[in-house]
């Protein structure tokens, strides 16, 4: 896989207007196709999935999901957050440990996103900058789930996981938030019905 720093600089052309604008992908045509779907059909067809394809996701599909990571919003731009894409399948193991041994996430991807409230460069309380650095690697996660989706792969977020027990693992004092698994999906599942608008929304 190449430098994924670079995918954005490939995605996205400038001149000297303010607009930035999709650039044309003469390698993947289905890439153009996937930058520009439909957010809100995405969002309405993900579901969480946790039975995975024994295929490997294709590095240019993998380079997509961390540029959608690195746009998510962030507290004062600072970023702080830090993704660990875990390739060694003894470590992923391991972290299935980690996780209350739930077996999906030894997944053909697995990214680990962790909070680094350090890199915030605000002036505000350390606990503070904590919860920035939660919002920050939470929505980062978000982001990443959404354009596996879109590029036609499933995913299962994990909560649960013995913070601890993954630090140790890859060996980081970063504490994790979540970790998100990602595959080519056995089943394509139907979307749940969710609450109704007039239950979820308060207005006040």
């Amino acid at each position: 896989m190449s430098d994924p720093k670079d995918i954005l600089t490939r995605m996205y052309k400038t001149d000297n207007s303010e607009l930035v604008l999709p650039k044309e992908e003469t390698e993947r045509k289905d890439v153009e196709d996937i930058l520009q779907s439909n957010i809100f059909n995405v969002m309405l067809n993900r579901r969480s999935q946790r039975r995975f394809e024994p295929k490997e996701v294709e590095d240019h599909k993998i380079e997509l999901i961390l540029a959608a990571a690195d746009t998510a919003p962030t507290a004062g731009g600072f970023q702080g957050f830090e993704i660990f894409h875990i390739k060694n399948n003894e470590i992923k193991s391991e972290l299935v440990k980690a996780a209350n041994n739930q077996p999906y996430v030894n997944a053909p991807l697995v990214l680990v996103f962790c909070k680094n409230p350090s890199r915030v460069k605000l002036n505000f309380p350390e606990e503070i900058l904590r919860k920035f650095s939660l919002q920050d690697a939470t929505l980062a996660a978000a982001y990443a789930q959404l354009a596996s989706h879109a590029l036609g792969l499933s995913s299962i977020w994990i909560g649960m996981i013995d913070e601890n027990m993954v630090m140790k693992i890859l060996n980081t004092d970063l504490i994790p938030s979540s970790i998100l698994c990602i595959g080519y999906p056995k089943k394509i599942l139907q979307p749940k019905p969710k609450r109704s608008l007039k239950d979820l929304i308060h207005r006040v």
